[in-house]
């Protein structure tokens, strides 16, 4: 009987911990990490800061982000998204140096979604300058206006600091989000304990903890 009741209280306890480690209730530590030194946050006021580091050739990110706009809306004012591509080959990164040029023109709520429609629907390879260069001005931006941001001081500084970003944040892959500075999460963390391989699922269970996240970032503000 003690054997029985050892093991029922086992089980229990078992399931007690897999409750907790939930998106619903996320655990730090299993859905998310906390980051030893925080970040500074360009959010004002009480707005929650969430920034998504990305790259656009990501098939992982260019999957997550119809999911991730939603999400985004459904937070409405509560939040103020940053993006901030990933440096995958470094400090001179293409398409990390695109990315920076369509925001220094104010372009990117008119071509980011494009970017990611050329890459992964056309099969347009953006992996050297000249062919991003071609490319945007095969779709509407002036030559010479993309070069001039391109090539501008902002820009270019702007390029340079991302390796240090994402050594600041600690980000090891992309997509993964940070929350008010301090909270890391991404599909590769709640799949260690989810351990699904239906990606919508995944998804929808990154983008709710990131939701508890901003809940609990809001309160402390």
């Amino acid at each position: 009987m003690r054997l029985l009741r050892t093991a029922v209280l086992g089980a229990c306890l078992s399931l007690s911990t897999l409750a907790l480690a939930s998106p619903s209730a996320p655990q730090n530590g299993v859905d998310y990490v906390t980051l030893a030194q925080p970040q500074p946050v360009q959010a004002a006021g009480k707005k929650v800061e969430v920034i998504e580091f990305f790259m656009y050739h990501c098939p992982v990110c260019n999957a997550l982000e119809p999911g991730l706009e939603a999400w985004i809306r459904q937070q409405g004012d509560r939040i103020a998204v940053r993006r901030v591509h990933f440096p995958f080959t470094g400090p001179a990164d293409p398409e990390a140096h695109l990315y920076l040029t369509l925001e220094a023109l104010g372009k990117l709520d008119e071509m980011h979604a494009k970017v990611f429609k050329a890459v992964h629907v056309d099969r347009v390879r953006l992996n050297t300058d000249a062919a991003i260069i071609d490319w945007a001005s095969r779709n509407g931006i002036d030559r010479a206006a993309f070069l001039n941001a391109w090539n501008s001081f902002g820009v270019t500084m702007k390029l340079r600091q991302l390796s240090k970003i994402v050594a600041d944040y600690k980000i090891e892959s992309a997509p993964t989000l940070v929350i008010d500075g301090r909270y890391v999460t991404s599909p590769s963390i709640v799949n260690k304990d989810l351990k699904t391989s239906d990606r919508n699922a995944l998804f929808n269970a990154t983008l709710e903890v990131a939701g508890k996240l901003v809940d609990q970032a809001a309160k402390a503000k």
